[in-house]
């Protein structure tokens, strides 16, 4: 699998929708979730297949992280979370114990 190198965090999640990374995960009430479908994931139905660390060096609302995530059931999805002090610190500790498969 190639890794991409992209500028912007929204060039990095329109290129992963075209590749299948449709659904957005989000965190809601400490539980990761696939938006509107109802479907709620624990961090071992879960694995991390890409990431992109965006630093923000010209446009500080650009520090971010971009994930590709796949589930178990075969859901595809991405998920934009802040980096460093503004991470969410509920995700970070549940994305901790979701292994990573990337090249």
């Amino acid at each position: 699998m190639e890794l991409h190198a992209y500028q912007t965090v929204a060039d990095a999640v329109r290129d992963l929708e075209k590749r299948g990374f449709t659904a957005n995960f989000e965190m809601i009430d400490k539980k990761f979730q696939a938006a509107g479908s109802g479907r709620t994931f624990m961090s071992g139905d879960l694995k991390i297949v890409e990431h992109y660390r965006f630093e923000g060096a010209s446009d500080p609302e650009e520090l971010a992280v971009v994930y590709a995530i796949q589930a178990v059931d075969g859901t595809r999805g991405n998920l934009v979370d802040a980096y460093g002090a503004y991470a969410n610190p509920d995700l970070s500790a549940f994305l901790k114990d979701v292994p990573i498969s990337e090249p």
